[in-house]
């Protein structure tokens, strides 16, 4: 693959960076609140850091938006045909809780959609990569590279397993959960939801609170390219990137073998 080695490389070392802090620093009294009140670390900093001078170092023609990066206008980005999408730390509310559900995030964008992602789960040691037409595969904490291919059993041995969100339930995600009364459900933090359902642990992913472009790049490639799909919602039309908003619209992810029809 094209990017993928590259990009696994930069990911360690930014979890690296992340994993410094998190087991050594007692970061509780320096957590910064942006203005949408979401919480930034010395660690969010530092991957960005690490993500951004390497990106500059290996590929630089290729522009850079990150979450902790500099904000670019529109009337800038709206020329770029691909550029780096990057969360250096998602989930930091679940790493200021230290549960270990956060995650490093590198998309590619080209055309307005992902076409590699890398997503690193540096407590586990997991990382998860795709490129567009090649697959999406999982390296675990021993080395070992597996094919991801969604849905590992038929749902007649099985419930439908719905992941959502840990920090950000909503109202109206309740709603469409509870369509489903006989469906596990399961909490997690991060881009780690993606990955659920990418690996068959999950089936349905409703996201029905604010996102923003670059919590979901590099998962959306990866949970396509395992057979998923993303859509937004209702509309069920295909997520966009690089808009002028970077807000995400409503979004499920659901795999492939399954109907949306309630039980």
């Amino acid at each position: 693959m094209q990017y993928t080695h590259t990009l696994a490389h930069i990911a360690r070392q930014a979890g690296e960076a992340i994993l410094n802090i998190y087991h050594h620093s007692d970061f509780s009294q320096t957590v910064e609140w942006k203005a949408d009140s979401s919480p930034l670390t010395m660690a969010d900093k530092a991957a960005h850091e690490v993500i951004a001078n390497a990106l500059k170092i290996s590929y630089p023609d290729i522009p850079i938006l990150s979450e902790e990066g500099k904000q670019i206008s529109y009337d800038i980005r709206k020329n770029w045909q691909r550029f780096w999408l990057i969360d250096p730390l998602d989930g930091t509310k679940e790493f200021i809780k230290k549960n270990g559900e956060f995650t490093v995030n590198i998309a590619l964008i080209e055309n307005g959609k992902p076409t590699v992602g890398v997503v690193f789960v540096p407590v586990k040691n997991w990382l998860f990569f795709a490129e567009e037409g090649k697959g999406a595969f999982k390296i675990n904490e021993k080395g070992e590279t597996k094919t991801l291919q969604g849905c590992k059993e038929s749902l007649e041995k099985r419930p439908i397993h719905i992941v959502s969100s840990r920090s950000h339930l909503s109202e109206e995600t309740a709603n469409f959960m509870a369509q489903f009364p006989h469906a596990e459900c399961v909490s997690m933090g991060s881009s780690l939801k993606f990955m659920l359902i990418a690996e068959g642990e999950a089936d349905i992913y409703p996201r029905f609170a604010p996102t923003m472009e670059w919590d979901t790049a590099a998962a959306h490639i990866i949970v396509t390219a395992s057979g998923a799909k993303i859509t937004n919602y209702p509309a069920g039309e295909p997520l966009v990137y690089n808009k002028e908003n970077l807000l995400n619209p409503h979004f499920l992810v659901v795999n492939e073998r399954i109907s949306l029809q309630p039980l």
